[in-house]
């Protein structure tokens, strides 16, 4: 998909939602932390045998499925669930990829990786946002389409 497609995309779907998008994409990145906090948590056991962290693991593994659930609806037999978990985390992996490279001063290789971030997340909300029953704010959401599409608008300078 390329950047211009994507922004058109992310435009067409706000416009025709009723989903409020600022209130749930935040949801999202709550989500996609949420995810590599699980990650940490199994990688912490496995360097220390330390139960808690399998505790820990539990605890947000299943605080992590709830919120998920209120943006992803089980109404079909596809494997939406678990492709929008993964969307959600290859998207927050390949951003904080960005950032380092970014702050090693590869700014192009960042912006590379931050497009391919932006459209992982945008097949995240692809996926979900048709099924999802929930009140516009406003044409204008100030949410993370709004950065991301200001982020890609960059990369095409």
């Amino acid at each position: 998909m390329e950047v211009k497609n994507f922004i058109k995309k992310v435009n067409e779907i706000k416009e025709k939602s009723s989903l409020d998008i600022s209130a749930w994409e935040d949801l999202s990145i709550g989500i996609m932390n949420l995810v590599s906090l699980e990650e940490h948590s199994f990688f912490s056991y496995i360097k220390t045998k330390d139960e808690k962290f399998l505790k820990t693991l539990e605890t947000v593994r299943e605080l992590r499925k709830k919120l998920l659930a209120m943006i992803v609806k089980k109404d079909d037999d596809s494997e939406k669930w678990c492709m929008s978990k993964h969307f959600l985390a290859s998207s927050m992996r390949l951003f904080e990829v960005g950032n380092r490279l970014l702050h090693e001063g590869k700014d192009k290789e960042a912006k590379e990786m931050y497009k391919d971030s932006a459209e992982l997340y945008g097949l995240f909300w692809s996926l979900n946002l048709d099924k999802a029953k929930v009140k516009t704010n406003d044409k204008e959401s100030k949410g993370i389409f709004n950065s991301v599409k200001k982020l890609l608008e960059c990369c095409l300078e």
